[in-house]
């Protein structure tokens, strides 16, 4: 099996590539990524049970086709992914992330490869209890240029499935926690693991503390790939990933247990997006994924990690 992931070196990626090698033993794994963030260590010590190869290369601007050659799968992760920081570079995301999933969903339908892409449930506005993927279209109200992209990417890869034959499957992943060796810490619970390990208070947006917000444990995240590839689920439809639906306080809690003199400092300024609600994982499961992640899991897991950088 030949298996290319584009973006490997991120977050997400960094730990993808390690368990694709446990989960298809023997397979040909290839690394795309422009290593702008330089995550150099996030290659470092592969498993030896699958075959890997890095390409350092942008796939807005690279030929596809001979990377994409017999491949049985390509996991598309490349993207600028900082929700937050997104709205003073709109058009700088805009044209980096489209143009990115454009190049890679055109050169699969050329090759005939199968794709996974990735969406967020960031694209949910709804004021709704629970949202679900085929709710109205008065519920997708992004909440920042980032998300509008990613409904803009999904139009275009429904498209290509619809138009052109392509096998691809989009996943709306919840806000990730956990680590990995590529992982950074400007989304919610890394970033509230990160001041809880440096003794620094989290500061929580004053009326957002008991607010739901879907998340997703990286160790489901990662299981997922494997099961979309072993199943052969590219039916062209958007599935939810999520571990939890958690509120601040869910997060808050989790981290006391592992820091008992933490400290929260409730401010006015938004931090978070203001929006609570639920998002509905049932059409995956319904596939027969089981979700077994776990926030204080993914909490501890990453504390553990800084748990020696306090005096």
């Amino acid at each position: 099996m030949k298996i290319v992931v584009t973006g490997a070196v991120g977050h997400i990626g960094s730990r993808v590539i390690r368990d694709l090698g446990l989960q298809f033993p023997g397979s040909e794994i290839v690394l795309i990524d422009n290593m702008m963030t330089q995550r150099f260590p996030s290659i470092f010590n592969l498993p030896a049970i699958a075959r890997y190869s890095f390409i350092e290369a942008d796939v807005t601007s690279t030929d596809l086709d001979p990377i994409f050659k017999n491949a049985d799968a390509v996991i598309h992760l490349a993207a600028i992914t900082d929700a937050a920081g997104s709205f003073d570079k709109a058009e700088q995301l805009e044209a980096n992330n489209y143009q990115a999933t454009a190049r890679v969903a055109e050169a699969c339908v050329r090759m005939g490869t199968r794709l996974i892409t990735l969406s967020s449930t960031s694209v949910y506005g709804t004021q709704n209890e629970v949202v679900a993927e085929d709710c109205s279209p008065e519920e997708l109200k992004p909440q920042s240029p980032y998300a509008l992209t990613k409904l803009r990417e999904e139009e275009l890869v429904s498209q290509l499935c619809a138009t052109q034959g392509l096998k691809a499957v989009c996943c709306r992943f919840g806000t990730i926690f956990g680590a990995s060796p590529g992982m950074r810490f400007h989304t919610a619970v890394n970033k509230f693991c990160w001041q809880a390990a440096m003794g620094q208070p989290i500061t929580v947006w004053s009326t957002a503390y008991d607010q739901k917000r879907p998340y997703l444990d990286l160790f489901d995240a990662s299981r997922a790939f494997a099961f979309i590839i072993r199943n052969d689920q590219f039916d062209g439809r958007i599935y939810n990933v999520l571990t939890h639906n958690s509120t601040v306080r869910d997060i808050v809690n989790a981290i006391r247990e592992f820091v008992p003199d933490l400290q929260v400092t409730f401010v006015d300024n938004k931090i978070m997006n203001q929006l609570s609600y639920e998002v509905s994982c049932e059409r995956f499961k319904s596939r027969g994924f089981t979700f077994a992640g776990d926030l204080r899991r993914g909490v501890g897991e990453t504390i553990a990690l800084l748990k020696n950088c306090r005096s």
